[in-house]
C-alpha cells in the first residue's frame, strides 16, 4: 500500500514548484546551477552576552534537493556558497548562512525532497 501522506506531499511539491518559483542561480566556487526556488523566510532569536534578545531574518529559498546539482550529482548546501536573484535590473546576492551556530539550511518536508536554504544579502549588483 502507498504512503498516502508522501504521494500528498509530493503533489503539493509539484505545485509549490510549478506556481510558486522563480529562477536563480546557486554558485559554489566556480561551479554554478540556474533552478527555481521559493522565496521565504525564517526568524532566529539569538541571545547577547547581557541576555538580550535580537531577531535575525533570513530570506530562505526552497529548491528541490534533486536540483542542486553543481556538476558531481545532488549536492547539500554549505555555508559559504552564494544565491543570486535578478529582480528587474539588480541582481542581489545572498551568502549561505545562519547566525548562532544554526545550520545554514534543513529539509523542508519530511521525505526530504525540498530544502530550504537560510540566507543573509551581501550586495546588490546592477545590470549593465
Amino acid at each position: 500500500m502507498a504512503d498516502l501522506l508522501e504521494q500528498g506531499a509530493s503533489f503539493l511539491d509539484t505545485q509549490r514548484h510549478a506556481h510558486m518559483t522563480r529562477p536563480v542561480v546557486y554558485q559554489r566556487g566556480a561551479a554554478q546551477v540556474e533552478l527555481n526556488a521559493t522565496i521565504g523566510r525564517t526568524e532566529f532569536e539569538q541571545a547577547n552576552e547581557a541576555g538580550l534578545i535580537h531577531r535575525i531574518e533570513s530570506r530562505d529559498f526552497l529548491v528541490r534537493t534533486a536540483d542542486l546539482d553543481l556538476g558531481d550529482g545532488p549536492a547539500l548546501p554549505k555555508a559559504g556558497d552564494r544565491v543570486r536573484e535578478t529582480v528587474g535590473s539588480s541582481v542581489f546576492v545572498y551568502e549561505v548562512n545562519a547566525p548562532g551556530g544554526q545550520p545554514p539550511w534543513r529539509y523542508s518536508d519530511p521525505y526530504r525532497k525540498a530544502l530550504r536554504i537560510h540566507t543573509k544579502h551581501i550586495a546588490t549588483e546592477d545590470l549593465p
